[in-house]
C-alpha cells in the first residue's frame, strides 16, 4: 500500500484539507483586517477553533486504523497533517491573536 493510496481515504485528507481552511481563514482575516488584534473575536476566529479542534478525533480514527495495517505510510501522512496543523496554527501564535 503506498502513502498515495492511503490519502484517498477521507481520514487522511480531511484534516489536511481542515487544517489548510483554517489556513486559508487566517489568510483573509489578515489580508482583510491586517494583523493588529481585534476587540472582539469574530465568527472566523470560531471557525478557526473549530476547523482545528474537529480534526482530533479524524486523527486518531486515522492512527487507529491505519497505524497496525501500514505503520510507515500511516506515519508519513500523520506527518503531513501534523505539518499542514502547525501551518495553521503558526499565524495564530506569531501574531499572538
Amino acid at each position: 500500500m503506498t502513502v498515495l493510496t492511503i490519502l484517498k481515504k477521507p481520514s487522511a485528507f480531511l484534516p489536511v484539507a481542515m487544517s489548510l481552511a483554517a489556513l486559508a481563514l487566517v489568510a483573509a482575516q489578515l489580508v482583510r483586517y491586517g494583523s493588529a488584534p481585534q476587540a472582539d473575536e469574530g465568527a472566523t476566529a470560531h471557525l478557526w477553533q473549530l476547523l482545528m479542534a474537529a480534526q482530533l478525533p479524524i486523527l486518531l480514527v486515522f492512527a487507529m486504523k491505519w497505524l497496525p495495517q501500514a505503520p510507515k505510510q500511516a506515519l508519513s501522512v500523520l506527518a503531513l497533517q501534523a505539518g499542514v496543523g502547525i501551518a495553521a496554527l503558526a499565524p495564530v501564535f506569531l501574531l499572538h491573536w
